[in-house]
């Protein structure tokens, strides 16, 4: 039996042009998450605006929502547990930036360990997520 010794093939989750589109134009991301509840990124909007207005619970929650819908996303997409999930794959980013929001906020509440698990979790994801999403 020949291992891959390069890992597993890289994630990319599927395409949504219609919320994609909702986000890139501005549509309030509460309005986007209504339309599309399983769409990270609107989550991940929502948790940015809340640590920009200093609720980072809220901001927690919200990340939270959006980084268990990724996950979900994640799994259907074939993705085992681990393996690269590239920043440069548009898609991807709605979840690696709701996995950043969700390290963000922990700090911000003092959850230490939340920190630290979703810091090293985004820089496993993609060694550029980290300095794309502002956590370096």
């Amino acid at each position: 039996m020949v291992e891959n010794l390069l890992g597993p093939e890289p994630t990319r989750l599927p395409e949504r042009p219609e919320a994609q589109a909702a986000a890139d134009g501005g549509t309030d991301p509460a309005k986007i998450v209504r339309a599309y509840p399983d769409f990270s990124e609107a989550w991940a909007l929502l948790a940015e605006r809340a640590l920009h207005s200093g609720d980072p619970v809220a901001a927690y929650a919200y990340a939270r929502t959006g980084y268990h819908r990724g996950l979900d996303q994640l799994r259907r997409s074939g993705w085992k547990g681990f393996g690269p999930v590239p920043w440069s794959h548009r898609p991807n980013q709605g979840f690696l930036r709701a996995l950043a929001a969700l390290a963000l906020a922990a700090r911000e509440i003092g959850e230490d360990e939340e920190w630290d698990r979703c810091s090293k979790f985004l820089a496993d994801s993609d060694p550029e997520a980290p300095g794309a999403l502002g956590l370096v």
